[in-house]
């Protein structure tokens, strides 16, 4: 099976991300809990504008990655593992399974405490983390795995999307949401009228994220829409969508996710912050990530090609599913980034990132050490 040019650069910029990604986030944990640790963390909230720095780049520079993974997803659904309903059924109904059963089990769990608002935390996969840890398996990885992984993480980050724009607004602005959605579809009839200049699209974008900041709905949802905004023509290196997300690759791997997971990892752990893993909060995401992402992503693959809704790639077998769906349960990103959204007391945060942090360590390991033991055994498989 051939890899698509885009596909591949995205498969390794997203690989070599998620080695920064980890470095980053143990030299920011270092720091933080260093004697440098008090004039670190001021520095990440250091006021600019009337935010945060740490509030810029949550709101302001992860609008990119999403930009990122809205045109990624787009290039799926026209000619990648999206492009077909056969294709599609697989990582579709799995990340389905992925986004339920984690959610379910953290609210079985705290259903009724102050935590609750924190189900959607083990939702989402990180993209850059889990394919950087796939990758350190090397030529052995089936393509069809690689492409499965890679089109799960992304279905699963558009899942935590809609479920952050649904039940992470608390207030609405009506008139500058309606504003942002009409520059949206202002944007649209350009896309209808071929204009395939990126200049009024980025201009656009920047307008629609104005208003949707100030609307009450969370600013990063633009990133999603204005990728599904910009024409994407036949899909080749000439269009505009290929354009932006090939120029978009390297300063989301290596500049704007290293600078979220230092931004967000920058807090001191004390004894009080590790009890919360013992707490329902901590055991709810711990639980939905290690145990509830790999049992819901391989339960439901199962179930579906049971009942004839998809089948399985003729290069795997169930066990490469089940340990991509051990690896899915690398939540870090994008759970760091709802935990924000799903709770205002700080005690609360740095527990919940905390437990995060070692569920997505947990899953990263456990899901690599199985991949090799099973990759190992087949030597002679191409990649």
């Amino acid at each position: 099976m051939n890899l698509s040019k885009l596909f591949t650069g995205f498969f390794e910029s997203e690989k070599s991300g998620g080695f920064i990604l980890v470095i980053m986030t143990a030299v920011s944990l270092l720091v933080a809990n260093s004697t440098f640790g008090e004039g670190y963390i001021q520095f990440w909230n250091m006021d600019v504008g009337g935010h945060s720095l740490t509030h810029w780049i949550n709101d302001g520079l992860m609008t990119i990655f999403f930009l990122l993974i809205g045109l990624e997803l787009e290039r799926e659904i026209y000619q990648g593992e999206l492009s077909t309903l056969k294709n599609a059924s697989l990582p579709v109904i799995g990340a389905l399974g992925g986004i339920l059963v984690p959610a379910g089990i953290f609210l079985v769990v705290n259903y009724g405490l102050k935590t609750q608002p924190g189900a959607g935390i083990p939702m989402a996969t990180d993209i850059a983390f889990a394919i950087g840890i796939l990758s350190l398996l090397g030529n052995k990885v089936p393509t069809s795995l690689k492409i499965f992984l890679t089109a799960l993480a992304v279905i699963d980050d558009l899942g935590a999307i809609i479920v952050i724009a649904i039940f992470y607004t608390k207030t609405l602005v009506w008139l500058n949401l309606i504003i942002s959605l009409s520059i949206f579809a202002s944007l649209l009839a350009l896309n209808r009228l071929k204009v395939r200049n990126l200049v009024p699209y980025l201009l656009g974008g920047i307008a629609m994220w104005y208003f949707m900041l100030n609307s009450g709905v969370h600013a990063t949802i633009t990133g999603v829409l204005l990728a599904f905004a910009i024409p994407f023509g036949d899909g080749d290196e000439r269009s505009t969508s290929y354009i932006l997300q090939q120029s978009l690759h390297k300063p989301v791997a290596f500049f704007i996710l290293p600078l979220f997971a230092m931004a967000n990892t920058g807090f001191a752990i004390g004894m009080e912050s590790l009890e919360g893993l013992s707490k329902p909060g901590g055991l709810g995401i711990i639980a939905g990530l290690v145990i509830g992402k790999p049992l819901g992503i391989f339960l439901f693959s199962c179930v579906g090609a049971a009942i004839g809704l998809c089948s399985l790639p003729a290069d795997l077998k169930w066990k490469h599913i089940f340990g991509a769906a051990m690896l899915g349960g690398i939540g870090f990103t994008m759970s760091i980034f709802i935990t924000l959204l799903a709770y205002e007391d700080a005690e609360l945060i740095n527990e919940a990132k905390i437990a995060i942090l070692a569920a997505s360590i947990i899953a990263a390991l456990s899901g690599l050490l199985f991949l090799k033991k099973i990759l190992s055994a087949q030597p002679g498989k191409p990649a």
